[in-house]
C-alpha cells in the first residue's frame, strides 16, 4: 500500500514516514518525527517536533504532539514523545514533550485518549489506558496499564494512579489511586475495589477475593496503615496482585485517600 498524504500537508524533510502512511489535508509533520506503518494523522494534526508513533497509530483532528513542555526550567533540551502501536488519539489532545527529568513523554501500546485530553511534559501512560474527554495531566504523572480515567479528570504533578484502577468524572487526584480500586470526588475517596473491571479482564474469583481482604485490611477496619499492610503481608496470600497492591500503597509519595 503506497502513502496517502494530501498535497496541502506539510512535511519536513527529516521526518520518516512509513510507506501505507494516510495523512489528511493541513496537517504539519515537523522536524525529526517517526511515523510507523499503518499510521493515519488526520486533517489540521500537528506532530510538532521528536515523535516517534509505532505502528498503527492514529492521530485525531486538530491534535498537537510533540509541543514544547510547559516548565519555566525547560532550557531547550532534545526530549521526545513516544507513542506505542494501536493507540488511538482523539480530536483536540495535547502531548507536550519530556523535560530533562526524565527525556520522554510516553503513552503505551493499544491505548485510547479521548478528545481534549492534555497529557504534560514527563508522563508515563501504560499499555491499554482509557482516558475520556478533557482529562487533563500535570507534569509527571504516571498512569499504569489498564487504568480507566473518566471526563474532566485532573491529575496533580507527580501523581500515580495504579494499574486496573477505576477513576470517576470530574475527580481531582491530588493523592495517589491505588491499583485495582474505584476513585471519585473531590476530595477524591476511595470506593472498594473494581470488581467489575477485574471480571472483566479475566482475573480469577480468588484474586478478586484476596484483592478484596487486602482493601479491607487498608481502608476498612480500625488498622492504621501500617498495622494494615504488616496484618495483609502476614495473613493473605502473597499473590503478584496482592503484592503489587501493598507496594504500592507502601510506597506512596503523595499519599492515598483514606
Amino acid at each position: 500500500m503506497t502513502q496517502r498524504i494530501h498535497a496541502s500537508a506539510l512535511i519536513d524533510p527529516s521526518a520518516t514516514i512509513a510507506d501505507d502512511v494516510e495523512i489528511g489535508p493541513f496537517a504539519i509533520i515537523g522536524p525529526v518525527v517517526s511515523i510507523g506503518p499503518g499510521c493515519r494523522i488526520a486533517a489540521r494534526a500537528t506532530l510538532e517536533q521528536n515523535v516517534r508513533l509505532g505502528a498503527n497509530v492514529h492521530v485525531g483532528n486538530g491534535s498537537v504532539i510533540g509541543g514544547p513542555p510547559q516548565d519555566l526550567k525547560y532550557a531547550g533540551e532534545e526530549t521526545w514523545v513516544e507513542i506505542g502501536d494501536g493507540t488511538r488519539i482523539r480530536e483536540f489532545v495535547t502531548i507536550n514533550r519530556g523535560t530533562s527529568a526524565s527525556g520522554t513523554t510516553s503513552i503505551g501500546r493499544n491505548s485510547f485518549i479521548m478528545t481534549y485530553v492534555h497529557i504534560a511534559h514527563d508522563c508515563h501512560i501504560g499499555e491499554g489506558v482509557i482516558m475520556a474527554n478533557g482529562t487533563q495531566l500535570a507534569g509527571h504523572v504516571t498512569i499504569e496499564d489498564y487504568a480507566i480515567i473518566s471526563g474532566l479528570v485532573a491529575v496533580h504533578q507527580f501523581g500515580r494512579i495504579g494499574e486496573y484502577a477505576f477513576v470517576g468524572g470530574m475527580t481531582r487526584c491530588n493523592q495517589d489511586i491505588p491499583p485495582f480500586v474505584k476513585a471519585v470526588g473531590n476530595p477524591v475517596e476511595l470506593y472498594g475495589l473494581n470488581t467489575i473491571g477485574l471480571q472483566r479482564n479475566n482475573f480469577p474469583p480468588a484474586t478478586i477475593a484476596g484483592l478484596k481482604r487486602a482493601y479491607r485490611l487498608c481502608f476498612n477496619s480500625d488498622l492504621n496503615l501500617g498495622q494494615a499492610l504488616e496484618r495483609a503481608r502476614h495473613d493473605l496470600p502473597q499473590t503478584p496482585e496482592i503484592e503489587r497492591f501493598l507496594e504500592f500503597v507502601s510506597t506512596s509519595q503523595r499519599g492515598v485517600p483514606a
